[in-house]
This record gives structure tokens, C-alpha cells and sequence, in this order.
């Protein structure tokens, strides 16, 4: 019989109480602002917004190292675990899915007894916050409720053969400075009151539109929601400081396509606020084959 333990890091922006519900180990990264330094989840989101409003700097996370995943692996192979599922943040944007590679390699040649017995599964999310935090979170319900390890790796690979996260910003100061979108662009927004909506998949951050003002953003990406959404998808809404804009993209979008998104609640921790910053309103799916 298989025992499968589910691993992510802490960029999926799973709630705690899934988080402990589905016993999912979440690596948390190492993040400074500006003399502070913590782990990722060790404050909650809305006191880490303000500490980071209040820097000139933008924050700085650190990647997980090969040594982190080296000593993880050993511990749940000794543990009895016969299948390992690491789920990674988007390899474009940090080198944490690399080491996780490279350390699969040194613990299958330091270990070669334990190796024979565990059955280490890396994934790629090469998306953001709760675009694999959801995923990562219906594995591990998939695992405890006793499903072959293959099947949960299908649906893993079929999730992130083709999820989208679009992530509209209401304020350009960290996605200027993080370099989302080049500096010029950023300046013209500001100028004209432009709020830019930013596809996040893969190696591509592009802008894929603008919004005029606060209050046309939610109905921006809605549209291109409802443009690029597969039918039927469950689709993920992702808050940031203020969820009634959360809550006005669950009401527009539930309208508009017909039934709701799924029921957990997703907002954006440490690493993905310190590109994004904090005021923003994002939605994942699974989007149409191109």
C-alpha cells in the first residue's frame, strides 16, 4: 500500500487550515524587509503588507536550497513513505524547483538502500500562488482519500499543462521595481490611470490588459477570465489587502460563467506580494488549448 506524503512551498498561499486538514508539509521561504528577517507565513499577511508599505525597498525571499531538499527527502523516505510529491513554484521565477532536481539526484546517489524505496515526483507548477496551491491541496485530499499514486500525478500534470493566473494590480510601485513589466510602462499607467492585468504562466509575464481606473479592473479581468477559461474549469480567486475586491470578482465572475469558484480562500503571502505587492486581485483556471 502506498503512503504518499505532499510537499509545496510556501508561494502556493495555501490556507493553514487546509494546510493542516490535509497534512500538507509547506516549505517556507526565508524573506527581509529591509533589517527584518523571517520565513514566509511566520506573520500574517495583512501585518507583512503594512511592514512592507512602510519600506523603500522591496522585500527580498531567498529560494529553497539543495541541502533543505536533500534532508527532506531522507526524512520522509526513513519515515516509511513510499511516494514523494513535490509541487514547486514557477521555475521562471525562483531556482527552488532546480535544487529540488539536483537534490533528488545527490539523495538517490548518497542513498541508495533508501532510494529503492521511495518514489521522489517533482512538478513544475510554472504558475503562482493559488493556481498550484489548489491543485497541491486536492493531491493531498486525493491521497488521504487513498488514490494510486499515478493517478494523482496525471492530474497534477494535466493541471499545469495548461492553468493561466491573470493578476491585476491596482497600484504599479512593486511590479515596477520587481521588473513584471518594464519601468516606461509602468510610468505611462501611472500617467494615465492604467491598472495593467498580467498573464503569469510560465516564462511569460506579459501584460494582457488595462483597465481605467479602480473600478473597471474586476470587470478587465473578468473578461479575459471569461475569454480564456476551458468550460467548466474550477477557477481560483486570489485576494490581496482588500477582499472586497475578492468578493466583487466571485460575484461578477460566478454571474458570468454560471457557477462559483471553489471554496477556499486564497490571498497572497510573502513571496508572491513582494513582485506583486499587496493590492491586487488575481483568478486561475484551466484555460482553452491554444
Amino acid at each position: 500500500m502506498s503512503k504518499i506524503k505532499i510537499i509545496t512551498d510556501s508561494a502556493s498561499d495555501i490556507p493553514k487550515e487546509f494546510e493542516e486538514k490535509y497534512d500538507i508539509d509547506i516549505r517556507c521561504f526565508p524573506i527581509t524587509v529591509g533589517e527584518k528577517s523571517f520565513y514566509d507565513r511566520d506573520i500574517p499577511a495583512d501585518e507583512y503588507y503594512d511592514l512592507i508599505d512602510a519600506c523603500p525597498t522591496l522585500p527580498v525571499h531567498s529560494q529553497l536550497t539543495v541541502f533543505d531538499f536533500e534532508d527532506i527527502f531522507k526524512k520522509y523516505a526513513e519515515d516509511g513513505y513510499t511516494d514523494i510529491f513535490y509541487i514547486s513554484i514557477n521555475s521562471y521565477g525562483s531556482a527552488t524547483y532546480s535544487n529540488a532536481c539536483t537534490a533528488q539526484k545527490n539523495f538517490a546517489e548518497e542513498n541508495p538502500g533508501l532510494a529503492q524505496k521511495v518514489n521522489i515526483r517533482l512538478f513544475d507548477s510554472l504558475t503562482y500562488s493559488g493556481c498550484y496551491g489548489y491543485p497541491v491541496i486536492e493531491a493531498a485530499r486525493m491521497a488521504k482519500e487513498g488514490t494510486d499514486p499515478e493517478e494523482i500525478e496525471k492530474y497534477l500534470n494535466d493541471w499545469f499543462s495548461c492553468c493561466e493566473v491573470y493578476l491585476a494590480a491596482y497600484t504599479l510601485r512593486y511590479i515596477k521595481k520587481s521588473g513584471r513589466i518594464s519601468a516606461a510602462a509602468a510610468f505611462a499607467g501611472e500617467l494615465m490611470g492604467l491598472r495593467p492585468v498580467i498573464l503569469l504562466s510560465g516564462e511569460s509575464t506579459k501584460v494582457s490588459a488595462k483597465a481605467r481606473g479602480d473600478a473597471n479592473v474586476v470587470s478587465k479581468l473578468a473578461d479575459i477570465t471569461c475569454q480564456r477559461i476551458e468550460k467548466d474549469s474550477p477557477y481560483i480567486i486570489i485576494a490581496g489587502r482588500d477582499k472586497k475586491r475578492a468578493e466583487e470578482a466571485k460575484e461578477e465572475l460566478t454571474k458570468r460563467l454560471g457557477y462559483p469558484p471553489v471554496d477556499i480562500h486564497f490571498q497572497v503571502g510573502g513571496a508572491v506580494a513582494a513582485n506583486s505587492g499587496p493590492d491586487i486581485v488575481a483568478a486561475g483556471f484551466r484555460a482553452k488549448k491554444q
